[in-house]
Order: structure tokens, then sequence, then C-alpha cells
């Protein structure tokens, strides 16, 4: 029998989510191979991820960015989906927007988060990706309203871009760029959990991490006002 094809390979960045993956893997959709990006975990992610049949690529440089980009330069596949790994969206979601995609209604698809239940989302960490969202459409016309971390487009396309960015800022730099680019953009609902037990935001679960990604996100915001590119090891693919 001749192996089933991968239509899209889910790039899943990981740092200590070894607790979350039996549920994440739980439901890869047919047609869908997972590649986790291990990006510096302590809890045997890595050793979870392979057991469960996903393959592992380990990205040594810290960042969220690092782990994103590492993982799309090792997928196969046309398509790739970038998904959190703490369970607090379902891969179930992933066809109906595969399929937006390959149908030509949108160059990347993502998904706009639903909390299913009060304190799921922190408050500041709403309140910041409503702003961020609201300035990316009044200052170009680009029709989202979350910087969400479930999103689909061809692979190609999205090397393509040339994002910089190795940390926090990853996600923002990816819909400037792409705004910039004339992408379509096209989003549909997606619930939004609680996220695995064991399992910590590195954003909103610390003072530390929100100031970080504030961090992360002004320096992009610069970057897009000035023209300038960032420096050092951010700046090499």
């Amino acid at each position: 029998m001749e192996p089933p094809t991968t239509t899209c390979d889910i790039v899943i960045p990981c740092r200590d989510e070894a607790a979350a993956l039996p549920l994440v893997l739980a439901d890869v959709p047919d047609g869908f191979a997972v590649v986790v990006v291990d990006n510096g975990s302590s809890d045997g992610t890595a050793d979870v991820a392979q057991h469960l049949g996903a393959r592992v690529v380990h990205e040594a440089r810290p960042g969220y960015g690092a782990a994103v980009h590492a993982g799309v330069e090792a997928a196969t596949a046309e398509f790739v989906a970038v998904v959190d790994g703490d369970d607090s969206m379902t891969l179930a979601d992933l066809p109906a927007m595969l399929e937006d995609v390959r149908a030509g209604a949108a160059t990347m698809a993502v998904g706009r988060r639903r909390p299913v239940a009060r304190g799921v989302w922190p408050w500041h960490a709403r309140a910041g990706t409503l702003l961020l969202a609201t300035w990316l459409r009044r200052s170009s016309g680009f029709g989202i309203h979350d910087l969400a971390p479930m999103r689909v487009c061809r692979r190609a396309d999205l090397l393509d871009l040339g994002i910089e960015d190795r940390r926090f800022g990853y996600p923002l730099e990816l819909m400037v760029r792409a705004s910039q680019a004339g992408w379509t953009v096209l989003e549909r609902d997606v619930d939004y959990r609680p996220r695995a037990a064991g399992t910590r935001s590195k954003v909103s679960g610390s003072l530390r991490g929100t100031t970080r990604t504030i961090r992360d996100f002004g320096r992009v915001l610069r970057t897009v006002r000035t023209g300038a590119s960032h420096t050092g090891s951010e700046a090499s693919r």
C-alpha cells in the first residue's frame, strides 16, 4: 500500500508541553502530519511527541518565532498550519481552514478565538490583542480581529514573507508583512479552551512573559515604522 499523502504539515512550537501533547495529538485530521518543535523543554516533550508519532525538530534558540520558523523550514507539505501546543484549541478546526486556502478564498486562514469559559483569556492579553488588531485594520485594511495562534497558508508563501522576529513579536510581524504583501485573510471562529493542566502560558502566565511580549511587539512596530531590519540572530534565516 502507498503511504497516505500529507496535504498539510502542522507545526506545533513547544516548550514544556509534555502534559498537553497527548490531548493535542488525539485530534490530528486525515491528510495532516505533525512537526513538533522542541524549544528547550525540560519535561520530556520531545520524547512524548515522538512516541505519539510526531516528527520532532529541536530549536536551541529560545523564542516563539524561532520555534515556528524552524518548524516551517522542516515542513515538506505544500500547506502549513501553526498551532499552539497547550490544547487550548483543537486540530479538528484545521480542515475547514485549509480548504479556505486551497479553494482560493484567502491566502491565509486564521482562527479567531472565542473563549468557552471565563478566565480562559486574561483581560490584559485580550486587550493587547484587540489594540494591535484594531491598529492593523485601520492602518492597512487587513481584516483581522485576533493575532491568532492558529493559522493555515502555503509554506512557500510564508517563507517568502521573510519574517525576521524570532521571539514573541513573530505573529505581529507576520500580519504586518502579509498585509504589505497583499495577502487576503479569512477568519473562522474557533473555541478557545482552558489550557491543559500542567502547562503554563509563556505570554500571559506571568508578568515577565507579558512584559517581554510587549517589548517584542514594540520592536516590531518600530521596525515597521522605520523600515529597518532586526539585527543579530533574529535576522538570520
